[in-house]
């Protein structure tokens, strides 16, 4: 039995397949690569599981702002430095 030629197409790789795979050919750490990919992971899980291709700066920036705010709210204020004298 004879393959058809839709058989012999592979199926691109998956976006962090292809992150992780451009990482290690520039010889990222290995803790390098997790945390890169873990930052996309949120990003794209943040909007829907929306490709960030279909993705631009509005996106960006709602996900910045958000992580600003998640760590103001979690962690309070960051102290602010006290006037010498005081």
């Amino acid at each position: 039995m004879e393959k058809s030629p839709k058989d012999n197409k592979k199926k691109p790789l998956k976006l962090l397949d292809q992150v992780r795979n451009v990482m290690r050919l520039k010889h990222y750490a290995i803790s390098t690569e997790r945390t890169y990919t873990s930052w996309i992971k949120r990003f794209i899980f943040f909007h829907d599981k929306k490709h960030p291709k279909d993705m631009g700066e509005p996106e960006v920036e709602a996900f910045l702002t958000w992580l600003a705010v998640e760590k103001v709210e979690r962690n309070g204020y960051p102290d602010h430095p006290k006037p010498s004298g005081a």
